[in-house]
C-alpha cells in the first residue's frame, strides 16, 4: 500500500493486469490541479451542443487516422477519407461504427475485432489499455473529471472521458499491432513479454499535435489541456488532437 501510495505521490499511473495479461484495472491520482474546481464547475456545466460538437471532432480525427493508418500500412484509404466528411455534431449517422466496419476489413481482411483467441485482438487491447491510462493520467493532470464524458456516459465507468479522448489514439495502437503481426507469427498465442514491451513503447511513438511532431504521451497531455480550453471558450476549435 505504501508503494502504490509513493506512486500516487509521484503522479505514476499503475495498470493491473490478469494471469493472462490483460489490464484488468488502473489506479491513478487525483486533485493534482491547481484549478481542480474551477475546471470541474467548467466540466459539469457543459451544454449538450458543445459535447457533441467536442464529439464530431474527436470522431473525426479519429477516422482520419484510421485512414492514415491504412495508407501507411499500404492499403486503400479512399472510403475512410469520404466518411470524415461526413461526421455531424454528436455523429448521429454513427459514421464512427460505419467506418470502423470498412477499417477493419481492409487493415486485417478476414478479423474479428470480438475474438478473444486472436494474438492480434490481445495486442490491440494491450495497447489500448497503455494509452487509456495516459489519457487518463493527463485528463487528471488538467483538472478533469475522468468519470464525466461528452459521448460515454456509463454510470459503472469511472473513466468515461478517458474513453472518449482515447479514440483518436486507437490507430497509432493499430499501427503498432499490424507491424508486429507483420513481423511474423509467433510460436505462441500468448502476448509475450516482448510483445508487452513493445506495445507499452507506443507512448513513445511518433505523431503530430497542432503542426507539431511530439511523442503519443505528450500528444494526450496537449489533448487533454486543449480540451479544458476548448470548454472554457466553448470553442471545439481550439481542441488539439493526434494527427497521423
Amino acid at each position: 500500500a505504501s508503494l502504490i501510495s509513493a506512486c500516487m505521490d509521484a503522479g505514476i499511473v499503475i495498470v493491473f493486469s490478469d494471469a493472462r495479461h490483460t489490464p484488468s484495472g488502473l489506479a491513478l491520482p487525483f486533485h493534482r490541479h491547481h484549478r481542480q474546481s474551477a475546471v470541474a464547475a467548467v466540466q459539469l456545466g457543459l451544454n449538450l451542443p458543445l459535447k457533441k460538437r467536442l464529439w464530431q471532432s474527436i470522431v473525426a480525427t479519429k477516422i482520419e487516422n484510421q485512414a492514415a493508418c491504412l495508407e501507411i500500412c499500404g492499403k486503400s484509404a479512399e472510403a475512410l477519407r469520404a466518411m470524415t466528411k461526413l461526421v455531424a455534431s454528436g455523429d448521429p449517422q454513427n459514421v464512427e461504427a460505419r467506418a470502423a466496419r470498412e477499417y477493419w476489413s481492409l487493415l486485417f481482411p478476414e478479423f474479428i475485432r470480438s475474438d478473444e483467441g486472436d494474438l492480434r485482438n490481445k495486442m490491440l487491447n494491450y495497447g489500448y489499455a497503455v494509452v487509456r491510462a495516459s489519457v487518463a493520467r493527463a485528463l487528471v493532470a488538467s483538472g478533469l473529471l475522468p468519470c464525466i464524458g461528452l459521448f460515454h456516459n456509463s454510470a459503472t465507468n469511472a473513466f468515461n472521458l478517458a474513453d472518449d479522448l482515447v479514440e483518436p489514439f486507437r490507430p497509432i495502437v493499430d499501427r503498432l499491432v499490424f507491424d508486429l503481426s507483420e513481423g511474423g507469427a509467433s510460436s505462441t498465442n500468448d502476448l509475450s513479454l516482448e510483445y508487452r514491451q513493445a506495445l507499452a513503447a507506443v507512448l513513445n511513438a511518433d505523431t503530430l499535435v497542432a503542426d507539431e511532431a511530439v511523442t503519443t504521451l505528450i500528444a494526450t497531455e496537449k489533448a487533454s489541456q486543449s480540451l479544458v480550453r476548448a470548454m472554457e471558450s466553448a470553442s471545439p476549435a481550439l481542441l488539439c488532437l493526434p494527427r497521423m
